[in-house]
């Protein structure tokens, strides 16, 4: 049988962008690190019940971005100048967005796993 490959496992190159941190001396990108957790995926077989997972957790994320950008931009728009505002506002949306995939991907393949001890 061959072994399909996982998509989400692609999310860890994005960790090489906070080696641009070390060259760099820019410590804003060491959070890039964080993708680094997303290797585990590489190993993890795509079925059915993990693909729905995903788009449940993307779902919840997309959601939260459109709902995080707006206070966002008005929040950023008072504390910075017009100029850093807008950058700043979609790099809080996305780190948002982020966070929300993570934690929602995380506790459904927690529920699913404690779902197949059960049984």
């Amino acid at each position: 049988m061959k072994h399909k490959i996982n998509y989400l496992g692609f999310l860890s190159l994005l960790a090489l962008i906070a080696i641009l941190g070390w060259t760099t001396d820019n410590t804003g990108l060491y959070g890039f690190f964080g993708f680094a957790a997303y290797l585990r995926y590489f190993w993890v077989v795509p079925d059915e019940f993990f693909r729905l997972n995903v788009q449940k957790a993307a779902t919840a994320a997309f959601l939260a971005e459109m709902i995080s950008l707006v206070p966002f931009m008005f929040a950023c728009a008072y504390l910075y100048s017009g100029s850093k505002a807008v950058p700043t506002a979609f790099a809080l949306s996305f780190g948002v967005t982020i966070l929300t995939f993570t934690i929602a991907l995380v506790v459904l393949e927690w529920k699913e796993q404690k779902g197949a001890e059960d049984d």
